[in-house]
């Protein structure tokens, strides 16, 4: 079972902010426990195609982005999506288990927590953005780590929602 830890009422800024991400990922993850493979799939709020198996893969690709491709700029490639699927972190398939994914997405986090701890919140990320609308945008520390909790945050909020619809467990 996923252990979750309320955030500190005080406490350094880097510790307040890992804390707040550490409790939005357990939170994630816990909104699938006791889940089967099938109901992890599901999308059960049509039409969307969220489901939950495809929320957890999706939070994979979204650390991996963020702490490895943009701040430390290694080249991880994408897990799950690519030119077959640009959504292919959120099409989970019939073969695709929860724990699995689970599995990928604690790697994840793991190698994000390794470089978050080598960081300080003014460190700018190696990352600079090219592309036209975010042409120069290079974000420090502090912003992955909000970005990070706003991110986790919703995307619970989606899970809550998938969770009630698939067997009516309600939480926080």
């Amino acid at each position: 079972m996923m252990q979750r830890t309320d955030p500190p009422a005080q406490a350094d800024e880097t510790t307040m902010l890992v804390a707040f991400l550490d409790y939005y990922r357990a939170s994630l993850i816990l909104k699938s426990e006791g889940l089967t493979d099938e109901q992890a799939r599901t999308c059960a709020v049509p039409p969307s195609d969220l489901n939950i198996t495809g929320l957890i893969r999706h939070m994979a690709e979204v650390e991996r982005a963020w702490f490895q491709r943009w701040f430390i700029e290694n080249g991880a490639k994408p897990i799950y999506y690519g030119d077959h699927d640009p959504d292919g972190d959120i099409h989970a398939g019939p073969g695709d288990s929860l724990a699995d994914a689970i599995a990928v997405w604690e790697t994840e986090v793991q190698r994000a927590r390794e470089i978050t701890a080598n960081a300080r919140p003014d460190d700018v990320a190696k990352h600079v953005a090219t592309e036209p609308q975010r042409a120069g945008f290079q974000p420090n520390m502090r912003w992955i780590l909000n970005h990070m909790i706003e991110e986790y945050a919703r995307h619970c909020g989606h899970a809550d929602l998938l969770r009630q619809c698939l067997d009516g467990v309600v939480g926080d």
